[in-house]
C-alpha cells in the first residue's frame, strides 16, 4: 500500500495531530482569554474526526503497526464524540472554578489521539505509545486543579501508580519480545503456534495486568476510588468511558490477534480477573457515602462484565463488549453531568445523603438521575440492562456458566446502592434549594438519561448491525 491510500486510513489521527498542534499555538500566542475559542477548535477536531472514523476504509499499513478495521472505526467513532462532549461539559465547569485555561481542551484532544493510536495498535510499540501518549494528557488532566490539595493527590496518585503499570506492561513486552523475536502481532501469533514457550505466557500475564490497570479492574484498581473523587469531574466523566473504551479494545486485539492460540491460558486470567472485579466493586460500593467513590466502584464492577466478554474469545464476546462499552460510556457521561449540575451556594454536591429529597427541589434531574441509576444497575428495559445481555450471553454461549451466574449475583449487590441513591432522592427530607445549574451539564445529563430509556430501544436496532459488521473485520469465529 503506498504512502497517500496509507495516511487515508489514517486520517481520523491525522485530523486531530495536526488540528492540535495549530490550536496549541492559537492558545500559546492568545493565552487564556481565547479558552472558548480553542474549547470550540478541539471540538469541532474531534467531530470531524469522528466523521473520517466513521466512514474510513479497512487495512493495515506501516507494516502492519497500524490497523484500520471495523472494530477500531467503530470505537474511534464513539471515543471522539464523547471526547467531543467532556470538551463541552469541562468549559462551563471551570469557566464556574475561575480555572478556564486553554490546555483542557487540548489535552483532551491529545488523549483522544492516544486511544486512537490503542485501539489501532498491530504491535506492541505501537501500543505502548498509544497508551503512553493518553496517560501523560490523563496524568496532567487529573491534577488539573492546582490548588486543591485532593486534586494534587489524585494526579500524583495516577502518575504514580500509573508509572507502575508501564512497567509491569513494559516488562511483559520485553518476555514476549525476547521469546516470539517480534514486535508484530501476527509474528507473534505465528511463533506462538510454532514453538509455545512458559516465557511468551508470562509475558501475555504481565501485559494483561498493565492493560488491566487502564481500565481499573481488580486488582488493579486501587488508584480508581482516590482519583474519581479528587479529580476535576468532567476529567472523571472521561476517564470513566473512552480509555476504558480504548483499552478494552486494545487488549482484544492484543489477545485475539497475537495470543488467540494461547486462549484457553488468558481465559483463566480474565475469569480471575472479572470474579476479583465483581466482588470488589459490588462489596465495595456497598461502604460508600461520597457519589464518585461509589460510581468508581461501580466502574470496577463493569469492567469485570466486560472481562466476562472478553474471556469467550468469540465474535458474540467482542461484539457484546462494543456494545456495552458504548451503552457504558453513555450512562457515566449521563451520571457525571448530572453530578456537574447540582451545587447548593456555589459548593458541589458530591456526598449521597446532600441528594436527599432532590425530587422535591429539581424533579428533572431526579427523574434524569433515577433513569442514569437504573441503567447502570441493569434493569430492564434501560440501556444498562442490553449491555450485560450481551456480556452474559456471550459468556454463556463460551460455556461460563459460573461465572455468569457470578456476575449476575454481584449485580443484585450492586442494586443496592443504585437504589439507596433512589431512595434518597424521592423518600428523603430536602436539604434546601440548589443552586441554578449549568445549561450545558443539564442538558447533556437530560440526553443520555432519554438515551438510556426509551432512544436506546430504537438506538440498539442500528448499533447491533454496526457493531456485528465491524466484528466481522476481526477474523473470529
Amino acid at each position: 500500500m503506498d504512502l497517500t491510500s496509507a495516511l487515508h486510513l489514517a486520517l481520523p489521527e491525522l485530523i486531530l495531530a495536526v488540528s492540535v498542534l495549530g490550536i496549541l499555538v492559537y492558545g500559546a500566542l492568545r493565552g487564556d482569554k481565547a479558552a472558548g475559542s480553542v474549547a470550540a477548535l478541539c471540538g469541532a477536531a474531534l467531530i470531524a474526526a469522528a466523521f473520517a472514523a466513521a466512514f474510513n476504509g479497512h487495512g493495515k499499513v506501516f507494516n502492519g503497526s497500524f490497523i484500520a478495521d471495523g472494530v477500531a472505526n467503530f470505537a474511534k467513532t464513539f471515543i471522539y464524540i464523547a471526547s467531543a462532549l467532556v470538551v463541552v461539559l469541562a468549559r462551563g465547569y471551570f469557566e464556574r472554578q475561575n480555572n478556564n485555561r486553554f490546555e483542557f481542551p487540548i489535552l483532551v484532544t491529545l488523549s483522544a489521539i492516544g486511544m486512537s493510536m490503542m485501539v489501532s495498535a498491530g504491535d506492541l510499540i505501537a501500543l505502548y505509545i498509544g497508551l503512553e501518549l493518553n496517560s501523560l494528557a490523563a496524568y496532567v488532566m487529573a491534577a488539573f486543579r492546582r490548588d486543591d490539595a485532593k486534586g494534587s493527590e489524585a494526579g500524583l496518585k495516577y502518575f504514580v501508580l500509573g508509572s507502575l503499570s508501564s512497567g509491569l506492561l513494559l516488562y511483559g513486552i520485553s518476555l514476549v519480545y525476547g521469546f516470539a523475536g517480534s514486535m508484530n502481532f501476527d509474528a507473534i501469533a505465528a511463533s506462538a503456534q510454532a514453538n509455545m514457550q512458559v516465557g511468551l505466557i508470562f509475558g501475555l500475564v504481565f501485559v494483561i495486568a498493565g492493560l488491566a490497570f487502564k481500565v481499573s479492574a481488580a486488582p488493579f484498581h486501587m488508584w480508581t476510588p482516590d482519583v474519581y473523587e479528587g479529580a476535576p469531574t468532567p476529567v472523571v466523566a472521561l476517564f470513566a468511558g473512552a480509555p476504558k473504551f480504548a483499552a478494552l479494545v486494545l487488549l482484544a486485539r492484543v489477545l485475539n490477534d497475537a495470543f488467540a492460540g494461547l486462549h484457553d491460558q488468558w481465559a483463566q486470567v480474565l475469569l480471575a480477573i472479572a470474579t476479583l472485579s465483581f466482588l470488589i466493586g459490588g462489596l465495595g460500593g456497598l461502604m460508600q457515602k461520597d457519589f464518585k467513590r461509589l460510581l468508581a466502584y461501580s466502574s470496577i464492577a463493569n469492567m469485570g462484565y466486560a472481562m466476562l466478554a472478553l474471556a469467550a474469545g468469540t465474535d458474540k464476546g467482542v461484539m457484546a463488549l462494543l456494545l456495552f462499552s458504548v451503552l457504558y460510556m453513555v450512562d457515566t457521561l449521563g451520571l457525571f453531568s448530572a453530578q456537574i449540575a447540582l451545587s447548593r451556594k456555589g459548593i458541589a454536591v458530591s456526598k449521597i445523603d446532600d441528594l436527599s429529597g432532590l425530587s422535591k427541589v429539581d424533579m428533572k434531574l431526579t427523574i434524569a438521575l433515577t433513569v442514569l441509576a437504573l441503567s447502570v444497575l441493569g434493569m430492564p428495559p434501560f440501556s444498562g440492562f442490553w449491555g450485560k445481555f450481551f456480556v452474559f450471553g456471550a459468556a454463556l454461549e463460551a460455556g461460563y456458566w459460573g461465572f455468569a451466574v457470578a456476575g449476575l449475583v454481584a449485580s443484585v449487590i450492586a442494586a443496592f446502592y443504585y437504589l439507596r441513591i433512589i431512595k434518597v432522592m424521592w423518600f428523603d427530607g430536602d436539604k434546601g434549594e440548589l443552586d441554578k445549574a449549568p445549561f450545558e451539564a443539564k442538558w447533556i445529563a437530560y440526553a443520555a438519561a432519554a438515551f438510556a430509556f426509551p432512544i436506546a430501544a430504537f438506538a440498539l436496532s442500528g448499533l447491533y448491525p454496526l457493531a456485528e459488521i465491524a466484528v466481522k473485520s476481526f477474523g473470529l469465529n
